[in-house]
């Protein structure tokens, strides 16, 4: 059967599109997910996250392409592949940026971006627990909640920012970002609120709406300049679906690009190198890509009262118990708990860094394994990272992974944002909050002091938080990918609704935007076709 859209992805946009453009009993509607149903447990119990960053049963577990810059190492970049996508693996921190990012946008020339414009979709969106007011909203679909444990060393950290001149701030979502505090989490009752949980299982009764698991798009499919529907592969089975309406491309900053190249979108002497048809020259496909890359610094704790202790052995024993009876203590602890937005120099306009914190602390940055000794962790990245990298097909075999180069810290700027986060962060740790709880600095240690030694260890050491963005760029310049509509440039009945149109990056965790931007894409589908 022909379908009115075909949405490609399940993710944080493609659930909340697939329920808004089903609210139409007209329009039928069908969603497509190369990952499996939700129902792994470590999803939906917070503390699980880190059980699926490396999963490959709900994780693509992508990586970049070994670079100079961070070392010639090659760094993980974890996609959720599962219903809910990354929203169903992330760490459940609800940030929306600042005003400043999406005043941005609509500057560069993308009409309806500002922060005027889109702070209706984030209020249409969340339900916030403690209710709405100018900001925020209250009654949306995706329940926004405040961390729901407290502990000393997350008051410690607070009041080390007090000590440094810093107000204890409630909502960084609200009227200012700056300031320590706890972060708001995406969870109900102490588990964890995906997009298919909180936008899709509502809307799966509805007849018009059909979900396909374990769906992988091959490629989009035209007649001429327009697409009409969309070849994929279940379980080895080739099938091909029709759109009337519009194919809606949501796999995120690094399939969409992909997907958009395998079909024959892109800058034609790559798609020539790999023997795919040209179907329409579109240069900034892939290009644009930044991500945040963090460093982390952590002590050893001289009590034992943190995360590596708390879940090992009997102590863990009570907490899942605790859990299972109360939806409380440890197991509902998120990526990052204690918030903190600075601005490296007092001219700057906004906070040009943020921090995570958390009372615990890993033996790597990539397994998220907890020591086995007392530790916490403090971690930093430059909110709106200059240096640009690319993500392009290797070749024409829509089941491998593309080559994802980052370039990170590339950029000078760069560079010297995350070497003075950095001695922020030692500035917090020598406050007097938090130094009656250290016994010693791990890493980088205490003989690492220059510039040039902070620089390289966050080249030796750093990781991304896992926020891809800015693929399929929405603009008009040259290398933009999409309009302000959202709708691929040059080609009709197709738009990119997720991450990668974003031109530039939101000062923040990424979830809580891409839902704004498939709320606000719902309402611009909806008018175009009544238009």
């Amino acid at each position: 059967m022909a379908y009115d859209y075909i949405v490609i992805g399940a993710g944080s946009a493609g659930c909340v599109l697939a329920n808004r453009l089903s609210e139409n009993s007209n329009k039928s509607v069908l969603l497509l997910e190369a990952g499996d149903k939700d129902s792994n447990i470590w999803i939906h119990v917070p503390v699980g996250f880190t059980k699926t960053l490396n999963n490959p049963e709900v994780n693509w577990n992508f990586q970049t392409e070994p670079e100079d810059n961070v070392s010639g190492r090659q760094i993980p970049i974890p996609r959720g592949r599962v219903l809910g996508g990354s929203s169903s693996i992330n760490g459940m921190l609800y940030v929306r940026g600042q005003a400043f990012d999406y005043n941005v946008w609509a500057q560069l020339g993308n009409r309806g971006w500002s922060y005027d414009d889109v702070l209706p979709y984030f209020q249409k969106s969340e339900n916030f627990e403690r209710g709405a007011d100018n900001f925020r909203g209250n009654g949306g679909l995706l329940n926004v909640a405040d961390m729901y444990e407290r502990h000393d060393l997350i008051e410690a950290f607070i009041g080390a920012g007090e000590e440094l001149g810093y107000q204890r701030n409630p909502d960084y979502n609200g009227a200012v970002q700056d300031g320590f505090g706890y972060y708001q989490i995406t969870q109900r009752n102490g588990r964890r609120e995906s997009t298919a949980r909180a936008f899709l299982n509502p809307a799966k009764g509805r007849k018009n709406l059909t979900v396909e698991a374990r769906a992988h798009v091959t490629k989009i499919n035209f007649e001429g300049k327009k697409a009409v529907g969309v070849d994929y592969s279940v379980d080895g089975l080739e099938k091909t679906e029709t759109a009337n309406g519009e194919v809606i491309l949501c796999a995120g900053a690094v399939q969409s690009p992909q997907i958009l190249e395998l079909s024959g979108i892109g800058q034609p002497e790559l798609l020539r190198q790999h023997d795919i048809e040209v179907i329409h020259e579109l240069p900034g496909v892939g290009e644009n890509y930044r991500d945040h890359f963090a460093a982390r610094m952590n002590w050893r704790v001289n009590k034992p009262f943190t995360l590596n202790e708390q879940t090992r052995g009997f102590n863990l024993i009570k907490e899942a118990v605790k859990y299972a009876v109360t939806r409380r203590g440890v197991l509902t602890w998120t990526a990052g708990v204690g918030h903190a937005f600075m601005r490296t120099r007092p001219e700057l306009e906004t906070p040009d860094v943020q921090f995570f914190f958390v009372h615990g602390s890993f033996a790597s940055s990539t397994d998220r394994k907890l020591d086995k000794e007392p530790g916490m962790t403090l971690a930093v990245y430059q909110c709106r990272p200059e240096s640009q990298g690319s993500i392009h097909i290797g070749g024409q075999n829509p089941f491998d992974a593309p080559k994802i180069r980052p370039n990170f810290l590339a950029d000078p700027l760069d560079q010297k944002t995350l070497i003075d986060g950095l001695h922020l962060c030692r500035s917090i740790g020598e406050t007097r909050s938090m130094s009656q709880f250290i016994s010693h600095e791990m890493n980088p240690g205490i003989n690492v002091t220059t510039d040039d030694q902070m620089l390289q260890f966050a080249r030796d050491t750093g990781a991304t938080t896992y926020h891809p963005m800015g693929t399929c760029k929405m603009g008009s310049d040259p290398l933009a990918v999409v309009d302000d509509r959202l709708k691929v440039h040059g080609i009709n009945g197709l738009r990119v609704v997720d991450a990668s149109i974003m031109p530039t990056m939101p000062s923040g965790n990424i979830n809580a935007p891409v839902i704004m931007i498939a709320e606000k894409a719902a309402d611009m589908i909806k008018e175009d076709t009544i238009s």
